[in-house]
């Protein structure tokens, strides 16, 4: 079963190939046999740049859609089913974004597109398409201040 990996619990890391080219990567995040997980659609690069430009032939770019994102970070299906908190892929929690959170609708889906379930930092360039229209402003970690 292809996505087994959804129900595996919380911080584990469920991988797919779409279109038969993409690797995405998701994070589960509901308890073991609930299917659901977040997709990682963008990152900001930090550290690894120069890996990461090797790894996309390119020097921009580099993280800005989910398949850019996991071939500038070398994730594969390999991956799929690890946990995240430990070597060699894990999420860790770093100094919180000066930038505002903010929600917006979801984007490359049919259904549920009026659902407010994808959050970012507002203007980052990062990101792989910019939102439309704003659901949400001031979140930070989970909460609403607006």
């Amino acid at each position: 079963m292809r996505n087994r990996n959804i129900f595996a619990g919380p911080g584990i890391a469920y991988v797919y190939v779409s279109y038969g080219i993409h690797h995405l990567l998701n994070v589960v995040c509901e308890e073991k046999g609930v299917g659901s997980a977040v997709l990682i659609r963008a990152l900001r690069p930090v550290d690894g740049t120069d890996l990461m430009q090797t790894r996309r032939g390119r020097q921009g770019d580099l993280c800005n859609g989910p398949g850019r994102l996991t071939q500038s970070l070398g994730v594969g299906i390999e991956h799929d089913g690890l946990g995240l908190t430990e070597a060699p892929l894990n999420i860790i929690e770093g100094p919180e974004p000066e930038e505002e959170i903010v929600a917006t609708t979801r984007i490359g889906i049919s259904r549920g597109v009026e659902l407010p379930w994808r959050y970012l930092l507002l203007g980052e360039k990062n990101v792989s398409v910019r939102p439309k229209t704003i659901a949400g402003r001031g979140l930070r970690r989970g909460r609403s201040t607006a």
